[in-house]
């Protein structure tokens, strides 16, 4: 058997337990003999971390399912074969379903030909759909279920108490999950999503990649002035609603302004 060796009470994240990285970060959120998943990661780690899990003296009987906190390759992958291996019931938001189910590999950017990128990505079937003011129930623990799109139009975060699983909202260096319009992502709702958790009183954030990190309100307001710009950069292409360089070239062109 293994120590069990929390982050926090009650939270086990696969990573800091292997003492190194595997993956995207897997949460065991667990009360008494109840436990649950949040994210699973790639396919080919899916038989380590529940082996893991079984040496940590978690009964596989005893999960109540795994939650996809969206519908990227990176963190679901592996939901078909865990659900097998575990015979328990996927958890999702409503518009991850669909990408999910169809294994839809643009969407969930298991395919991405410019950079030589070709995973597979099994189809799944979301069983269980949770969305904004829902909670998940662990035992005598509740997560409540916040609806926080941006990086993807599915992403979910979940407050436990001061701690929140912020998925790809935000890392402690102030980066955030990918801002692609192929998945969904959407810059004035990522800005309302980062808000929101300024204005939280959470303390702790526990993102989906890296370092579980204390909230810091500075860095969650650099991040939100740097979206702000990004609104009005073609940098970021469909995700951009305005780009005042053309505006400016409208007006050059209509006034005869040429090079020089």
């Amino acid at each position: 058997m293994l120590e069990r060796k929390p982050v926090f009470p009650h939270v086990i994240e696969i990573n800091y337990q292997a003492g190194e990285r595997i993956g995207c970060n897997v949460y065991l959120v667990y009360d008494g003999a109840e436990w649950i998943l949040i994210d699973i990661g790639f396919e080919d780690t899916v038989e380590e971390i529940v082996e893991m899990i079984r040496q940590l003296d978690f009964p596989l009987s005893s999960c109540l399912g795994v939650v996809a906190t969206h519908a990227d390759a990176d963190h679901v992958q592996g939901l078909a074969k865990v659900k097998q291996m575990l015979k328990c019931k996927a958890l999702g938001h409503r518009l991850a379903k669909e990408p999910l189910a169809s294994g839809d590999k643009i969407v969930t950017y298991a395919e991405i030909s410019a950079q030589n990128i070709h995973m597979e990505m099994p189809p799944v079937k979301i069983e269980k759909l949770i969305d904004e003011g829902d909670t998940l129930t662990v035992g005598n623990l509740k997560l409540d279920v916040w609806h926080t799109p941006g990086h993807t139009d599915s992403q979910l975060s979940f407050r436990m108490g001061d701690l929140l699983f912020s998925g790809d909202n935000i890392y402690r260096d102030g980066c955030v999950g990918v801002i692609d319009a192929h998945h969904g992502s959407d810059l004035k709702q990522f800005m309302t999503s980062l808000q929101r958790i300024r204005e939280s009183d959470v303390k702790w954030l526990l993102p989906s990649h890296g370092p579980i990190f204390r909230k810091d309100d500075a860095v969650l307001d650099a991040t939100i002035e740097r979206l702000q710009g990004y609104l009005r950069m073609a940098d970021f292409g469909t995700c951009a609603p305005d780009w005042p360089l053309l505006l400016e070239w409208d007006k050059e062109l209509a006034d005869g302004v040429f090079p020089g």
